[in-house]
């Protein structure tokens, strides 16, 4: 039974391990319900019918915990510790985990409406990730259901090169600064490879003969979606790959002067990149209210996904060539598809308006 405390009522009672445990309320009533809500439990605990809550744990020891046993396996190590350290430590490292609630997220979320729809979403993958392993090693009975903000991606956000004459522009350029940079962006053109696909891309992955090139590693080991992918070789890309291999017949497809594997911050991705699209005559464009290049490495990318489309490319075909996971992602470049839906205008086969103006005076008559 409760009892007064210094001014307030102490709840107590002895938990699954016989260990007493108690707690304060402001009147004898709540402290009444809570001391036989928690007996009860302890009794469904001992009959087999209730697991045990787990013991508390701060937010502080699941990220030393993922730091030291899970980050290292992880691609993004780099990406998901800066946004512990700027977002989610700053705001939980000492919560209890089970004080991180849909209320305790919202109110983070609302200090975050300065950044943009795709940095919060990150930050609260990352949070979920860290949760749901939370509960995983049983440090966490549940999580909460967090909802991460719709992330859209509009016309604007795409750059990549529009026409064949801007690829031959920028190829041409490219060919200043040496074959190896003209075949090195004209493969991510016609590929869609990353950049650390290219850079970690063997001979014994070109198959010239197939026409099919196998992407199986990256940067840091893996590709960013840890598996193998196969794209085709394109015409436009064939003959340029048969007479590169000649003139470059080492192990890797895209040395660096050395020879060894280039790196995230080699010049070819960046400083390389922009000086040819300045002799190529591309003007900067404004990107987060500053003059930029018209496009970055990546955007090749996207050239080549677009260009896919445009030609009436297979949208399940590039979702495989471009290994996305979802169809979602690939769907944001169906609106540059001109005849996408040309084949089902027809489809139905019937003129449904006649067919309605024959039904309605019968519905009609009936009505009256």
């Amino acid at each position: 039974m409760p009892y007064e405390h210094y001014g307030k009522w102490r709840a107590r009672w002895n938990d699954e391990k016989a260990k007493s445990r108690s707690k304060n309320f402001d009147d004898f009533r709540s402290a009444k319900y809570h001391e036989e809500k928690m007996k009860a439990e302890v009794a469904e605990i001992r009959r087999g019918l209730r697991t045990a809550a787990p013991p508390p744990r701060t937010f502080n020891a699941l990220v030393e915990y993922w730091r030291g046993v899970y980050a290292p396996r992880k691609r993004s190590w780099k990406n998901d510790e800066s946004i512990l350290r700027t977002h989610l430590l700053p705001r939980f490292r000492d919560f209890d985990l089970r004080a991180i609630t849909v209320e305790a997220v919202d109110r983070m979320v609302a200090q975050l409406a300065h950044l943009n729809e795709k940095t919060v979403a990150n930050v609260l993958t990352l949070l979920i990730s860290l949760l749901n392993r939370a509960r995983d090693l049983g440090w966490l009975d549940r999580t909460p259901r967090i909802r991460k903000p719709r992330v859209r991606m509009h016309r604007r956000d795409f750059h990549f090169l529009r026409s064949e004459e801007e690829i031959r522009r920028m190829l041409a350029a490219a060919l200043v600064d040496g074959e190896l940079v003209q075949v090195l962006y004209a493969t991510a053109i016609w590929t869609g490879a990353r950049a650390g696909e290219l850079a970690g891309l063997h001979w014994s992955d070109v198959d010239l003969e197939a026409r099919l090139i196998t992407i199986q590693r990256s940067f840091d080991g893996p590709t960013k979606a840890d598996d193998v992918r196969y794209v085709p070789i394109l015409d436009p890309l064939l003959a340029l790959l048969r007479r590169w291999r000649l003139k470059c017949p080492g192990r890797l497809v895209f040395p660096n002067e050395v020879g060894d594997m280039h790196q995230r911050s080699a010049r070819v991705f960046q400083e390389t990149l922009h000086r040819v699209l300045a002799r190529a005559q591309f003007e900067k464009v404004e990107r987060q209210g500053k003059l930029r290049a018209c496009i970055r490495f990546h955007d090749l990318r996207h050239t080549f996904a677009s260009h896919w489309v445009m030609r009436g490319g297979d949208l399940f075909k590039l979702q495989r060539i471009l290994g996305h996971k979802s169809i979602a992602m690939t769907m944001r470049y169906a609106h540059l598809a001109p005849d996408a839906f040309a084949a089902d205008y027809k489809r139905f086969g019937v003129d449904l308006l006649t067919v309605a103006a024959a039904v309605v005076p019968i519905q009609d008559a009936k009505t009256r």
